[in-house]
């Protein structure tokens, strides 16, 4: 079995670049096969590892929907569920040695937890083809509290370097608890921390949440300056700040 690794916090503190670093070190370290999910109906994974989309888990719901009401309706014969399956086992679009399945999000009231079943019931069905399963969050708790995941080895809390967001992850850490999720490890990564540094309201702050602080990310200015131009950041440089500090996490935690 392959392991599960969610990654999950406030938004704006840089989880998504994270996640993207992440799977860049897994897939060039030949720890695959990866599975990277974007599980935001804010989709942005794919900018972070410089990917088209070619569908999104919403997207297909919506086109199912649309062929129910069309009077050819679903072709071959098959029934809504079985089309359904078919177009959710094409809907994995390939990357750069690794799978990226989008959740997306389709029109309507209640669809975002539509469609968050059916990632759910997805990542059932073809987890267990991968070493890793790479799991962007949404911002908040939502798929937590929803069970996107149902049994995740390795989830890792981003803050920025402010109390605020420390706070954020601290009410995760407690949810998860609250919830009897199932979490084999659990982590905290503080990022954009001026010269890779905390000062001591923020180490205090860790310690009143009863977080484990496995690492620091600087504040790197190649991040600004890559997406202000639109580049992929897993396209940084190996010695940039932010590659750094990834590969020393990931070797901490036995990656």
């Amino acid at each position: 079995m392959g392991k599960t690794i969610a990654v999950a916090g406030k938004g704006g503190t840089g989880k998504t670049t994270i996640t993207g670093l992440l799977i860049d070190y897994l897939v060039k370290n030949k720890q695959g096969p990866v599975l990277a999910v974007d599980a935001d109906a804010n989709a942005n994974l794919n900018e972070v590892l410089g990917e088209t989309i070619e569908v999104t888990l919403g997207e297909i719901r919506e086109e199912v929907n649309l062929r129910e009401t069309m009077r050819d309706g679903f072709p071959g014969g098959m029934t809504k569920a079985q089309y359904l399956q078919y177009q959710l086992n094409t809907g994995i679009t390939e990357g750069n040695g690794y799978d990226l399945l989008v959740m997306g999000r389709s029109e309507g009231k209640g669809c975002y937890c539509f469609v968050n079943g059916i990632l759910r019931e997805q990542l059932d069905k073809v987890s267990d083809k991968y070493n890793y399963v790479i799991i962007d969050n949404e911002a908040g708790m939502e798929h937590l509290s929803r069970g996107t995941a149902r049994n995740i080895d390795i989830l890792i809390l981003v803050s920025d370097c402010s109390r605020r967001g420390v706070q954020a992850v601290g009410r995760i850490n407690k949810l998860v608890k609250e919830l009897g999720l199932k979490v084999a490890q659990q982590y905290l990564i503080i990022n954009k921390a001026p010269d890779g540094k905390l000062n001591e309201g923020i180490i205090e702050e860790i310690s009143l949440q009863g977080l484990g602080l496995l690492g620091i990310i600087a504040l790197d200015p190649l991040i600004y300056a890559y997406d202000s131009q639109g580049k992929a950041l897993v396209n940084l440089p190996d010695d940039s700040l932010s590659k750094r500090a990834i590969k020393d996490i990931c070797q901490i935690i036995g990656l």
